[in-house]
């Protein structure tokens, strides 16, 4: 079970954490969450889709796998892609929130990344270590790129811009997968918004992580072709 605390350098002078990857530190994951300006980096080698929570709200996520609990992209402790998403790298650090409201780095005491042999987070004399440095800015930028996922879901339905798609495949070895419950963006409807629509979600910077959003629809095959090597 996770156990947060509140990150300091008295009581965890002696952290220390691993950056390695892996099943075994809690990087077996299909998807992680995401947000507009990571959409760059991440086109490159995920697809980018979007669904709904339980409460019927949309997120972008990127996929990388085609089953629960599949990660496509490791290799023993390798992860097999240049850029690895920032709800993966940022573990086992998360943003909390103190008594005011503010945002506070907090650390998950019982995730596998924690490990004697790891990386410290503090200096000698309490100073943030290069790994720490690293994690507050990686979180802060994921902390404020996802508050700002409101914003540029309500663009895209306010568009009618999201459209759900299932993907079926059978494997060479006659193993069936179904993906089932993803949203990506509606092509046709993009290409027929007006200039006054296209000027719009271009102001709002929403234009970009649309289409950047649209090509990374390709890395699809990319999946499968893992996913049969691994068979």
């Amino acid at each position: 079970m996770p156990r947060h605390a509140l990150l300091n350098n008295i009581d965890h002078r002696d952290l220390r954490v691993s950056t390695r990857h892996g099943a075994g530190v809690d990087d077996a994951a299909m998807s992680v969450v995401t947000f507009p300006g990571e959409f760059r980096a991440l086109q490159a080698y995920y697809p980018i889709v979007f669904q709904k929570d339980a409460q019927g709200v949309f997120h972008p996520l990127a996929l990388l796998g085609l089953q629960p609990g599949q990660n496509l992209f490791l290799r023993g402790d390798r992860w097999d892609a240049h850029y690895v998403p920032m709800a993966v790298e940022r573990q086992p650090f998360a943003i909390g929130h103190d008594a005011q409201g503010e945002p506070m780095l907090h650390v998950d005491l019982e995730h596998p990344r924690i490990d004697p042999q790891g990386e410290p987070l503090f200096l000698e004399h309490g100073g943030h270590a290069p790994l720490l440095q690293h994690m507050v800015a990686l979180l802060r930028t994921l902390h404020d790129g996802l508050a700002g996922n409101g914003a540029f879901i309500q663009a895209l339905l306010s568009h009618e811009l999201l459209e759900s798609f299932v993907l079926d495949v059978k494997l060479t070895g006659g193993q069936e997968i179904h993906l089932r419950g993803c949203y990506t963006i509606h092509e046709e409807r993009l290409r027929a918004l007006d200039g006054e629509a296209l000027q719009a979600l271009s102001r709002a910077g929403h234009l970009e992580p649309i289409y950047m959003a649209l090509a990374s629809m390709t890395h699809l095959r990319d999946l499968i072709g893992r996913l049969e090597q691994s068979a």
